[in-house]
């Protein structure tokens, strides 16, 4: 079977599953830029060499900031392994050559970021300070949302009104490929902040838009968007540096994916909890038996998550 008609039937496998469309044009997009890197070799009979060339492939390609980054970097791996994970499950290949790959040549770089570096990690004061500079309803009610769920920018992003319930403080999210868990929950302080958010929407959002965040012309809100605004938030209260290239001198969205994780953690939320809230995957065969009902994690995070008194 040629390569497209397999790209196909993963796509349409994809699509059956709920992913987001996002996330669907993100695989397209990996996938393309693969086939153009081993030159249209067979997908079931690529090997390590091959991932290897691509990685090279990737690795020369030129970014916004001269060299591609760790985001992209991550993004097109993380496409790679869930395409060949379907061709596993479909029989095409016996096993996925991605996983070994993947520990021995970017395990490190995509933990700690290029060259080593770790991403900044802020503390609650520096949060608040962050959330309590911005002055606009809707950026303030999605970057506290990113800080109190953890969620990527992705999920966030695809979140749509009817996703959210401000009466049970929860939200489900769409399925991505990454988060085994949906559904994620937020504080009274994050309820005010969407509820405010949601009057107002209705000025700015298209009239059959769904998402829950719209950029200016009323569309659903863009990665560029989101990353662009909060730059200069951060910028401006000195938690990011433009000109650097250290990952501890610039602050993203996945910043605050750490500053979640790390601040249950350090509340003494224990760490099967806090998985269950990243979405993570259960890794040990007893974390599968393990199970921790939706209203015990709802109490564990409110008791747990911080304020920011805003």
């Amino acid at each position: 079977m040629d390569n497209n008609t397999i790209e196909k039937e993963f796509m349409n496998d994809i699509q059956l599953r709920g992913w987001s469309k996002w996330t669907l044009k993100s695989c397209k997009y990996t996938l393309n830029t693969f086939k153009e890197a081993i030159k249209e070799k067979p997908f079931p009979d690529v090997d390590n060499n091959d991932l290897k060339q691509f990685l090279i492939f990737l690795k020369m390609r030129k970014g916004r900031n001269g060299e591609i980054s760790l985001e992209t970097l991550r993004k097109h791996i993380n496409n790679l392994s869930s395409f060949y994970e379907f061709l596993e499950d479909e029989e095409y290949i016996i096993k996925s050559p991605v996983p070994k790959f993947r520990r021995k040549y970017l395990s490190k770089t995509l933990r700690n970021g290029s060259n080593g570096q770790k991403r900044q990690i802020i503390d609650l004061s520096q949060m608040r300070i962050l959330i309590g500079s911005i002055l606009d309803p809707q950026d303030r009610a999605m970057y506290t949302l990113l800080a109190k769920t953890g969620v990527r920018a992705q999920e966030l992003m695809s979140i749509d009104i009817s996703d959210m319930s401000l009466d049970d403080l929860s939200i489900t999210l769409k399925p991505t490929g990454k988060r085994k868990i949906m559904m994620v929950f937020f504080d009274f302080e994050t309820k005010n902040l969407l509820r405010r958010w949601v009057d107002m929407r209705g000025e700015i959002a298209s009239k059959e838009e769904k998402a829950l965040f719209v950029t200016n012309n009323g569309t659903r809100m863009s990665h560029t968007i989101l990353n662009k605004r909060l730059k200069i938030y951060a910028e401006l209260v000195g938690l990011h540096d433009p000109e650097s290239t250290d990952l501890e001198k610039r602050f993203t969205t996945h910043c605050f994916r750490h500053f979640f994780t790390t601040n249950l953690l350090n509340s003494g939320m224990p760490r099967d909890y806090v998985k269950e809230l990243r979405g993570d995957s259960r890794s040990e065969t007893i974390d599968i038996y393990n199970h921790i009902l939706p209203g015990e994690l709802k109490r564990a995070y409110l008791q747990h998550i911080p304020r920011f008194n805003i």
